[in-house]
């Protein structure tokens, strides 16, 4: 888009750079990006997601907590790790609960007990399932994944007001 109006004319007594923004910002708006470091081009957000890490890949692969866990930890939702109890709600394994066999990061896809498909030769294989598509049941607990829920609900308590808080404000 900035291309086009270089070769554009421009008026006397102005320079080209206010010339061109002046026209940039009449022809369109444009939403203004909140972080610097992240780009919003489409394509390096595909090439992100594409050539990321495996440590990257792990928070990518997050699944919502189930509504009883999320009021039990305050916690939205959680990297999905083997041996969580799951249930899927999109697509047509909808409604399947079992346990996670495999989290394949490379495909970012994970595999879950009783959730297979048959191949016309007769064997049974696992279906990948998006981790965005499922909702933990169970969590697998680990001292590792208790501290890391600690910490989320800590963050997430940060800055709202309590009862008590609310309640003691009239105190004045």
């Amino acid at each position: 888009m900035l291309l086009t109006f270089l070769f554009l004319r421009h008026d006397r007594g102005s320079s080209w750079r206010s010339d061109v923004l002046q026209r940039c910002s009449a022809a369109s708006t444009v939403m203004t990006k909140l972080n610097r470091n992240v780009s919003s081009m489409p394509r390096k957000q595909r090439k992100a997601l594409h050539t990321a890490p495996s440590h990257k890949r792990r928070k990518i692969m997050s699944a919502q907590l189930s509504r009883e866990l999320r009021t039990k930890y305050n916690v939205r939702s959680m990297p999905v790790r083997k041996e969580d109890e799951v249930m899927v709600k999109v697509g047509t394994m909808k409604d399947r609960e079992g346990k996670v066999i495999q989290c394949y990061r490379k495909k970012y896809r994970i595999h879950i007990e009783r959730v297979t498909r048959e191949k016309t030769n007769g064997q049974t294989v696992p279906v990948g399932i998006h981790p965005s598509n499922v909702v933990i049941t169970k969590l697998k607990l680990d001292k590792d994944r208790k501290a890391l829920l600690e910490r989320k609900a800590a963050g997430a308590a940060k800055g709202k007001y309590t009862n008590r808080d609310v309640s003691m404000g009239s105190v004045d």
